[in-house]
């Protein structure tokens, strides 16, 4: 009898092509109720699971002996107990690499609204409020010559900073180690968060979500940033305090945000829907059609893989 892969969510259809031979089980659109994924993935060798879902101890067990491979819909994995799939000899596998050109596309958008206001421009056409041409309408700082600083340093962020070379920044990074070989290829600087804070006239986070990262931005952060300062968000939400954040950009502590993340995704504080100087996108990363394609088959490809005994292309 065929091994059973469950798919937490649809996925794009070329996804499906790496499991033909299987018995592949694919959920709804809509991220599956938790009593609702506990009973489909019954002896599942193999699940394909999107970050809306909690791949824990329990889901692993409900599964049974016969689980193998966790294969996750995306870059990070803080959705995946690693330490539980460990007990249990369970591979678990993510996308890297597919989709760091199109992430980087979608913070540097985020960048450019936040500034130029265009979350509040569009909603002022939509309205029928606007009433003509003014010279001080609308007014937002310039990108172009100004300071980027980065957040981490690894391949989404380094895709910021070739964007960022296209507008003639300055660009400042930090990470937890340095990375000289990046450095010298993009012209970037090396400091510490605290000087990457003061001195950036744009901020962006690439950070993977951790203990030590969680809330990373916080309100003592925030006050040290530059008062014309914006924030980007493209990594997850817990790294940002979305409350001191919201408070922030209220007192006009900082000019503007664009965020595509959130703590406790869907639900975004309720300060930061009043706001007009945030821009609020619903988690869309990744979400060129290409780019999807391309997580889907890499997410399928690992999972038959280890299905057939051989070497998944990206093990976490």
């Amino acid at each position: 009898m065929s091994e059973k892969v469950l798919v937490t969510r649809e996925i794009p259809e070329a996804g499906l092509r790496p499991l033909e031979g299987f018995d592949v089980t694919v959920l709804s659109e809509r991220p599956p109720e938790r009593g609702e994924l506990l009973e489909a993935v019954r002896g599942a060798s193999g699940i394909l699971a999107t970050l809306t879902e909690q791949v824990d101890a329990e889901l692993m067990n409900a599964a049974g002996e016969d689980l193998k491979v966790v294969a996750n819909l995306a870059v990070g994995y803080d959705n995946v107990d690693l330490e539980a799939a460990r007990e249990r000899g369970v591979v678990v596998t993510n996308t890297p690499d597919v989709l760091d050109e199109t992430t980087a596309d979608t913070a540097f958008m985020l960048l450019l609204a936040a500034a130029r206001r265009l979350g509040e421009g569009e909603r002022i056409v939509r309205s029928g409020k606007w009433e003509a041409w003014g010279p001080k309408m609308l007014t937002g700082p310039d990108v172009w010559g100004k300071t980027l600083g980065v957040v981490g340093f690894g391949r989404i962020a380094q895709a910021m900073a070739r964007r960022a070379s296209g507008f003639g920044m300055e660009v400042l990074y930090t990470a937890r180690s340095r990375k000289e070989d990046a450095e010298n290829e993009l012209g970037a600087r090396y400091v510490e968060l605290d000087e990457l804070l003061r001195t950036s006239d744009f901020v962006s986070l690439h950070t993977p979500l951790t203990e030590e990262t969680t809330h990373l931005i916080g309100a003592g952060e925030l006050e040290k940033m530059k008062p014309g300062a914006v924030l980007v968000n493209t990594s997850r939400g817990p790294v940002i305090d979305e409350g001191a954040l919201a408070d922030a950009l209220a007192d006009g502590r900082i000019f503007a945000a664009g965020l595509d993340v959130y703590e406790e995704e869907p639900t975004v504080h309720p300060k930061l829907l009043e706001l007009e100087n945030v821009v609020l996108a619903p988690h869309i990363g990744s979400a060129s059609i290409e780019t999807r394609d391309k997580m889907a088959v890499l997410a399928a490809e690992n999972i038959s893989a280890v299905l057939r005994g051989e070497e998944p292309k990206t093990p976490v």
